[in-house]
């Protein structure tokens, strides 16, 4: 197997887990392997001491004319602002050609954005930066509620622990499954959690910036069961139907729909794992009508059907049973 000289590029006030997480799943291939299948290295536009948001500092290399097969780009307060050089952006655009993939974790899409990397491609982010994203860089297909996405042969992920989850795609994209799980058994995580699961709870966490959207989202959460078009919801919010597309989604991320859609896949996440309420029956309470639309919605969202979510419930309650036995 061949060797592949693997790079992450690290900035200034940058999380330390966004590079040290997929940087340890990296480093555990090689140990589980008992070979060296990546060269791994750390970059930074300077090079030379970089401090971390935690205050520990990372000896690293200047980015230069070096080739990668895998560049990953780690965030980072200066990224995530479009405070990115004519330099880097230039270094990204040569990376982006001669490396065999380019990755981005967390607010590290926002160095891809900037360089063109993401023109016209499908690409997520931290959660909480993914309208910001979308603002600056509206030519790049925001997904923000995804744990990690790939188009083509740019990657991109959401935050923190999302990075360990992209870098195990990678590797079993690179050397199968197996190896992918006994990284993640050696790292003691999930392997692994499907790219289009979604970071955050839609029913707790997302949330307007206004108080007419705010409204908005309160008014959906408990009227589930009913219909809930775009129409609907801005009469709700007192807005135009024009207004409140672009409000929402300026607010939160996403589309009006695609929200919707998440709060009831959620909604009914939490029944088909807690209850034994039949699929048909949930499939109508949470809205979707009928089970078709809530596979599909579920699929989307979770990476798995709903009689699945089901089982691997059941399977850990059964685990926890005997543990505590």
């Amino acid at each position: 197997m061949p060797t592949r000289d693997t790079a992450f590029l690290i900035f200034a006030d940058c999380s330390m887990l966004d590079f040290t997480g997929p940087l340890s799943a990296f480093d555990a291939a090689n140990r589980v392997s008992g070979k060296t299948l990546y060269r791994l290295t750390l970059l930074s536009e300077p090079g030379g001491m970089i401090r971390s948001s935690a205050g520990a500092c990372v000896q690293t290399e200047r980015i230069g004319a070096q080739r990668y097969d895998t560049l990953v780009v780690a965030g980072g307060g200066a990224p995530r602002e479009g405070l990115v050089s004519g330099e880097l952006r230039d270094y990204i655009v040569r990376a982006a050609k001669r490396s065999r993939r380019i990755a981005g974790v967390c607010t590290g899409a926002f160095v891809l954005a900037a360089a063109g990397v993401l023109d016209g491609r499908r690409a997520t982010t931290h959660w909480r930066m993914a309208a910001k994203l979308q603002k600056m860089h509206p030519q790049v297909l925001v997904e923000s509620d995804r744990i990690y996405s790939r188009d083509g042969a740019v990657w991109t992920s959401a935050g923190i622990s999302a990075g360990i989850d992209l870098a195990l795609a990678l590797i079993e994209d690179d050397h199968g499954v197996e190896l992918a799980k006994a990284v993640a058994r050696e790292l003691v995580v999930f392997h692994r959690r499907p790219g289009g699961q979604s970071q955050f709870s839609a029913l707790q966490d997302m949330d307007g910036g206004s108080d007419r959207i705010r409204t908005a989202l309160t008014f959906a959460r408990e009227n589930l069961h009913q219909e809930l078009t775009v129409d609907i919801l801005a009469e709700v919010a007192c807005l135009s139907r024009r207004q409140f597309d672009r409000a929402f989604s300026a607010e939160t991320g996403q589309t009006p729909a695609k929200a919707i859609e998440q709060m009831r896949a959620e909604a009914a996440r939490i029944r088909i794992e807690e209850s034994s309420e039949s699929l048909e029956h949930i499939a109508r309470v949470t809205g979707f009508g009928d089970t078709d639309r809530m596979r599909r919605a579920c699929m989307r969202l979770f990476g798995q059907p709903p009689q699945a979510l089901r089982r691997l419930a059941r399977q850990a309650q059964d685990s926890d049973a005997l543990a505590v036995a």
